[in-house]
């Protein structure tokens, strides 16, 4: 309820039109709104991002699955890798290049907020009134929780201690903490520093001078722990940087030689195969031979049949031609053997008609 009646007040004032804060806070949301957007644009553009490598990478795990020893394959898989390996190292490099500029900004946002700081401390030792000392804890406790998120422990103790003593100073000004350092440091931090001090530091009593020189040392052991927390911390960064590095490389190299692996397998296999076709085309060829052969031989043995027959027809017609010959030729005597008998018959009758004429003859004479 005590948050909720906060929160009431706040609107109250800040949406009130004839408020004083109205005009700064409606930049204020304006800007926010702007962020906003600028926020969800850089999520949209990440998520897609993301999304291209992963469907990338369930395409490459596709292709691997569905595997075929050609070369063209293997130039394929490794265009694909290449493509994932850049898309990868490109949205690592945006990522890195988004990190150092909210690095930068953040570190100069706390800059600022320290130098606000020091300032409401400031103006909190010139008008101690319980409002400014209020806002000034507020916002003591905003730089905490900046700090705390970000810096190492003794970073963050140190900026505590500032903000707690008054600053780099110690709630002194810049002239009395001048003179303080000069005369400490012409005594190189001895006891013996007191009375110079007094003489150097008017208005300022023993105490006050006892109680800056505490701080001062706590100041100088709380300082040097953060210059050592942050050179660890930037070691640690360092180290922490270059084992992603030597596991970006070792995870390169398991990469390759598991595409030399895949390659080598792939060329085993392509081997194995080109000897199993160069296996299946000697046998094609022997069956072709002894094919060709047998071929060849039934050729060779329907010639051979071909040629008999032929022979036989041969034999066959020349028989025949000789048959037909002695046919013609016992016709052909047999027709000059009649054309004989049929002179000689010819002949016979024309003696017989001469002999009976003559006889006829005689036969009248003697009449």
């Amino acid at each position: 309820s005590r948050i909720a009646n906060m929160e009431k007040d706040k609107n109250g004032h800040l949406y009130n039109r004839r408020s004083d804060f109205r005009v700064e806070y409606s930049i204020l949301e304006e800007l926010e709104h702007s962020m906003t957007v600028d926020r969800k644009s850089e999520k949209a553009k990440i998520l897609q991002q993301l999304s291209k490598i992963q469907t990338n990478v369930k395409r490459l795990h596709q292709e691997l699955r569905d595997a075929k020893p050609t070369p063209e394959f293997v130039k394929k898989l490794k265009e694909m890798m290449e493509e994932i390996e850049n898309a990868i190292n490109t949205f690592k490099e945006e990522q890195r290049e988004i990190y150092e500029q909210l690095l930068k900004e953040e570190k100069t946002a706390i800059n600022e907020l320290s130098v606000f700081e020091r300032k409401v401390e400031l103006w909190a030792l010139g008008n101690i009134t319980t409002e400014k000392v209020l806002k000034l804890q507020s916002a003591r406790v905003c730089v905490d929780k900046t700090l705390g998120n970000h810096l190492p422990e003794e970073a963050v103790e140190f900026e505590r201690f500032l903000q707690r003593t008054g600053g780099r100073q110690g709630g002194w000004d810049d002239y009395d903490h001048q003179n303080f350092l000069k005369v400490w440091t012409k005594h190189k931090g001895r006891l013996s520093y007191m009375d110079e001090a007094l003489e150097y530091l008017c208005g300022k009593t023993k105490e006050d001078i006892e109680h800056h020189y505490k701080w001062y040392q706590e100041f100088l052991f709380l300082h040097e722990r953060k210059k050592e927390s942050i050179k660890k911390w930037k070691e640690k960064q360092q180290q922490e940087k270059e084992r992603n590095l030597r596991e970006k490389e070792k995870s390169e190299q398991m990469l390759k030689e598991k595409l030399l692996q895949f390659e080598e397998a792939q060329k085993q296999k392509a081997e194995e195969e080109r000897k199993r076709q160069q296996a299946a085309i000697e046998t094609w060829k022997k069956e072709k031979a002894i094919a060709f052969a047998m071929e060849q031989a039934l050729r060779l043995k329907l010639e051979e049949e071909k040629e008999k027959k032929q022979q036989k027809e041969r034999q066959r017609q020349c028989h025949v031609k000789l048959l037909l010959e002695r046919y013609t030729l016992q016709k052909k005597e047999k027709e000059e053997l009649e054309k004989l008998e049929e002179e000689k018959r010819k002949e016979a009758e024309k003696e017989e008609r001469k002999r009976t004429t003559a006889e006829k003859i005689t036969k009248f004479q003697e009449r």
